[in-house]
């Protein structure tokens, strides 16, 4: 007859399978218990941009509803990659996470080869959080009232107009690329190193016309320094009703949008991103939420993370032709 081991190995075998246990329980008990502490979100733009002020809006909202603070920290260059990459190879803990605009989630792929993440690779979608057009606008002294006086001029006089972005690579310029050969036109690109000065330099006339997120012109435009020839969504912009789309003037389906989504790193347990999924849509419906982002000039989006991931795609396969050309070597 077998006889039972002995009551030390019997306390180390149960100690190690209570351990065991632990263990394996672990993972599951660490995605319920979160947040158990402050959450880094990283903006990989500049603080008082209107992404940076989404974000804060967000991360208010994240802490409201998941009873820890979200905090944003500002880590920008390079169009955005540099902090996209550093949530990229964050550890996937639910501790560090990224809201970002269009490039870093898509574009900037195609036109940064050397880049330190893929988009599709490392990370996890969340949410978009809302879209935003950009703007086709010209100084008030440019005499040219719509796309078609524009193609006429450009046709005429090749390369004469010039126009500012916030950056090669950057959304505006990918638009107007897309947007010259769409139309058959040639224009002259001058880089800015961000949105802000390329908006001064056409307020003051130093390039003609500007491509860019529409928020950021709205008071310009109503105040008469800026003339808007075009927004570049399917739809026209809420705060500026009166501005048709470019499809409106002839070049059809026509839909540069931009958008800003929150995202992890690859591997986020899914509990932590049906969370932040939820809290997010929760506040994207409410009226405050409606409210603040139509301040911003900015629609409220939301969604499934699975709907993240279908834009993110198919953004990357629209821009690819466009991204490859404008590329640096």
């Amino acid at each position: 007859m077998k006889s039972d081991p002995p009551f030390g190995a019997r306390v180390w075998m149960a100690l190690a399978l209570g351990v065991c246990g632990l263990l394996a329980a672990a993972p599951a008990r660490a995605a319920d218990s979160w947040p158990s502490r402050p959450v880094k979100v990283i903006v990989p733009y500049p603080a008082g941009g209107s992404t940076d002020v989404l974000a804060r809006m967000v991360t208010r909202r994240l802490g409201n509803a998941l009873g820890q603070p979200f905090i944003v920290e500002n880590r920008f260059g390079a169009n955005g990659n540099i902090g996209a990459a550093a949530v990229a190879t964050a550890p996937p803990d639910g501790y560090t996470l990224l809201i970002s605009t269009t490039g870093p989630l898509s574009f900037n792929k195609l036109i940064y080869k050397s880049a330190a993440f893929d988009p599709v690779k490392d990370f996890t979608p969340i949410i978009e959080v809302a879209s935003i057009p950009l703007l086709v606008a010209v100084n008030a002294s440019v005499p040219l009232k719509n796309i078609a006086e524009l193609v006429a001029y450009a046709r005429d006089n090749p390369g004469k107009l010039t126009y500012g972005t916030s950056g090669i690579g950057s959304m505006g310029h990918l638009t107007a690329e897309k947007l010259q050969r769409d139309l058959g036109i040639r224009l002259t690109h001058v880089p800015y190193k961000g949105s802000a000065p390329a908006l001064n330099d056409v307020v003051a006339g130093t390039v003609d016309l500007s491509l860019d997120l529409a928020p950021m012109y709205a008071g310009f435009v109503q105040s008469g320094a800026l003339r808007a020839l075009a927004v570049t969504s399917p739809d026209r912009y809420p705060l500026m009703p009166d501005v048709p789309t470019l499809t409106e003037q002839g070049a059809s389906g026509f839909d540069a949008t931009g958008w800003v989504a929150v995202a992890g790193p690859a591997g986020l347990a899914a509990d932590v991103t049906r969370k932040i999924n939820g809290a997010v849509n929760e506040y994207l419906d409410s009226d405050e939420g409606k409210s603040e982002l139509l301040k911003l000039g900015m629609t409220p989006r939301g969604g499934t993370p699975e709907d993240l991931a279908n834009r993110m795609a198919s953004e990357i396969a629209k821009w690819r032709e466009v991204a490859e050309k404008v590329a640096p070597e």
